[in-house]
């Protein structure tokens, strides 16, 4: 048995030359109204009638969909990963590459059979392309090579490592810590944790929850990775990403990043640890997640915040906004960027608990709640207890960054 794992939701693009039997596999692995023929992608503005904007509707409501075209051509599968994105689901390449005298051999059967020499070439289409299906944007790729792997094919849907439903808590939410350790662990003790040295002992059930830019601007930048990065693999802490770790993810990777905004302050303080741990930190900010569903879908925890639309969804453009927020592309005065206020118009079922903005207080608005309270520019360090929705909060101890902008006061 061949097990393939294809994550939910997803735009599944079949891709085969004639005779390779796409449409019997679709039939047999998924339900009538999940397949869609080539024209679903036609080309033109998609009219209330249209396949297009039906399998469009379909994917931004979440839904597993799947393609049965050829995909033979570079230009066809570039459409199937540009839809996929734009509708915030993972694109997934299955390929069914048989051998051709399998495919030859299907043509005697078939009511349209397609010519030898038409088959060789597609067969060759095929095989150039199997060379740049992930370069080109699939986030899976499945192969089977035989009518053995394809009449043994099971096909397993799994959630996006960000969807923990049945994660209930209690939990501890964290705000933004920028390297502020000695505020961190003050807070953790005011919630009842135990810290001894890096060794934390939460209350009996409880998990911390971090919302993500643990570094940069601040004192500490290396003692708050060793604390969370301790508790996440204790299984005590979840951790989302911030756009200040992945950055310094990209700068330890040797990427071309601008050391601003605090990241030459966590580069100095990491040029003095060992490499062994700077290859950990690595590692552990590049398998955070963009953000995490818990609770049966009643609690949503992302740095920058997150619309329904894209909740328990992965994908680009749901990165995007977990990470930086609701950008228009556009810089303030201090040459920030320009971020629109998307919890003014949320209006969804789940609690969403972010940071990224820094605000004097805790802010609620509409069924979410900003825990990024400025430690690192004298503020204070906010947790959220849930399921209680009270806020802890301790002071700075110092001024560790003047901010380009005043802290947001829209509570009073």
């Amino acid at each position: 048995m061949t097990v393939l794992t294809v994550p939910t939701p997803a735009l599944i693009a079949l891709v085969g030359a004639a005779g390779s039997g796409k449409t019997t596999f679709a039939a047999g692995h998924f339900a009538a109204d999940e397949v869609y023929g080539p024209e679903a992608l036609q080309s033109g503005d998609p009219d209330q009638d249209s396949p297009t904007l039906a399998l469009r509707q379909r994917l931004e409501q979440g839904q597993l969909t799947v393609l049965d075209a050829p995909h033979l051509h570079a230009a066809d599968r570039k459409r199937v990963v540009t839809l996929a994105r734009a509708c915030g689901v993972a694109p997934v390449a299955l390929v069914l590459d048989l051998p051709p005298e399998v495919l030859l051999a299907r043509q005697g059967a078939s009511p349209r059979p397609v010519r030898s020499a038409q088959v060789w070439h597609q067969v060759r289409e095929l095989r150039h392309g199997l060379e740049h299906l992930a370069q080109e944007g699939f986030e899976v790729v499945h192969v089977l090579s035989s009518r053995a792997q394809a009449n043994a094919a099971q096909v397993k849907r799994v959630p996006p490592p960000s969807v923990r439903r049945g994660a209930h808590g209690p939990f501890d939410i964290i705000g933004d810590v920028h390297g502020c350790r000695d505020e961190l662990v003050e807070l953790l003790t005011q919630l009842g944790y135990t810290v001894n040295d890096m060794q934390v002992t939460p209350p009996q059930g409880r998990t911390t929850v971090f919302l993500g830019d643990l570094v940069d601007r601040g004192p500490d930048t290396p003692g708050v990775l060793r604390l969370v990065m301790g508790m996440v693999e204790a299984g005590t802490a979840l951790c989302v990403a911030g756009n200040h770790d992945d950055k310094l993810r990209r700068a330890l990777a040797g990427r071309a990043v601008s050391r601003t905004h605090g990241l030459e302050v966590s580069l100095a303080q990491l040029d003095r640890e060992p490499g062994p741990f700077r290859t950990q930190v690595r590692t552990f900010l590049g398998a955070l997640p963009s953000h995490y569903v818990l609770d049966g879908g009643r609690l949503v925890v992302a740095h920058a915040g997150l619309p329904e639309r894209f909740q328990g969804r992965d994908g680009p453009r749901v990165r995007a906004f977990a990470l930086y927020g609701d950008t228009d592309g556009t810089l303030d005065a201090a040459g920030q960027p320009v971020r629109r206020n998307w919890a003014a118009q949320y209006r969804g079922s789940a609690l969403v608990v972010y940071g990224h903005t820094p605000v004097r207080h805790p802010l609620w608005q509409h069924h979410t709640v900003n825990l990024d309270t400025g430690c690192v520019f004298g503020g204070q360090l906010s947790a959220l207890r849930y399921p209680e929705l009270q806020t802890v909060s301790v002071p700075a101890r110092a001024v560790y960054r003047t901010p380009s902008r005043p802290l947001l006061d829209l509570n009073g």
